[in-house]
């Protein structure tokens, strides 16, 4: 079990760094990212293209938005109240 940990943490990659979000408060990078990983999805599924082409943007919301945020965000998108511009 130890080494199945290590090799996961070996494998694990955070957001690499972005220019258009220079500063330590990577907020709006989260929000961005959550915005076009919906963006893309939905152009994808528009075209009948493949959505895993999408999962870029989903992997850098994943790990640099709270958790919290995400499942809040989804559940309005659920509902259709989400608050952004997709």
């Amino acid at each position: 079990m130890g080494e199945d940990i290590k090799s996961k943490i070996k494998e694990y990659q955070t957001a690499p760094f972005d220019s258009h979000f220079p500063n330590q408060n990577q907020t709006r990078n989260c929000w961005h990212n959550y915005l076009d990983f919906h963006s893309c999805e939905k152009a994808m599924t528009a075209k009948g293209g493949d959505v895993s082409m999408c999962k870029w943007y989903r992997h850098v919301y994943k790990s640099l938005c709270p958790i919290s945020w995400v499942l809040a965000w989804d559940d309005l998108w659920a509902e259709g109240t989400f608050p952004g511009k997709i």
